[in-house]
């Protein structure tokens, strides 16, 4: 009997976390289609096979709550990818290269796709980024996986010479340019656009690090 109750408890727990799931990968979708105010959570509980409306307040107390599970989830699915390039980083001794680190960031975005082989998250992480309003460098209200924590950390000692609020400004301009160029190109036809999406992406990186890494400029006052 109480190898049956394990049993009850463990398949409890697993539809539990796979609801959660699916709630989070529906609330991307929508939000990425609607926008981050503009999905209701009734629509997302239904998307998502949820008998009770209620679910997203159930599991997450809140659209914020929702939103911040999101960011965590796909966060926490890149740190593997994360790691490795750290490794690959380290043993090549370019831990200090602003393109390695840039690429450690960003390019791990490349493999999500929702499950209709779409870039919601990123046009989801847009949204998500316009609205944060912290000055300091690399938070983003979310969690903090280990791996990406340590490739802002170099991306910061990087560009020290910059002030914290600049650094972050320009992190935040950097991403939305990458995710952008995501939304845009990739899985298109890129006859659309006259280039690759590699060859997009190789230019985009290239602006990216010019832009993250140039020396701040003021007027004189």
């Amino acid at each position: 009997m109480a190898n049956a109750k394990i049993k009850i408890d463990e398949a409890v727990s697993a539809d539990i976390i796979d609801g959660k799931t699916r709630l989070i990968l529906a609330g991307e979708q929508l939000f990425a289609k609607n926008g981050i105010n503009g999905a209701s959570m009734r629509e997302i509980a239904t998307k998502a096979g949820q008998g009770n409306h209620a679910a997203v307040q159930y599991h997450f107390g809140s659209r914020e709550g929702l939103v911040r599970a999101i960011f965590d989830y796909r966060m926490d699915q890149m740190e593997t990818a994360r790691g490795a390039m750290l490794h690959l980083a380290r043993i090549g001794d370019r831990l200090k290269d602003a393109r390695t680190i840039l690429e450690i960031i960003l390019l791990p975005q490349l493999d999500l796709q929702d499950a209709d082989g779409n870039h919601s998250y990123a046009s989801f992480l847009s949204q998500y980024l316009l609205q944060s309003r912290s000055p300091e460098f690399g938070d983003f209200g979310g969690s903090e996986p280990p791996n990406l924590t340590l490739a802002l950390r170099l991306m910061r000692e990087r560009v020290d010479y910059l002030p914290p609020y600049v650094a972050q400004r320009r992190l935040i301009s950097v991403s939305l340019m990458f995710l952008n160029i995501l939304m845009r190109h990739h899985g298109t036809d890129e006859s659309a656009f006259g280039e690759s999406f590699q060859d997009a992406l190789e230019d985009t990186m290239e602006q990216i690090v010019d832009g993250m890494c140039m020396p701040l400029r003021l007027r004189p006052t």
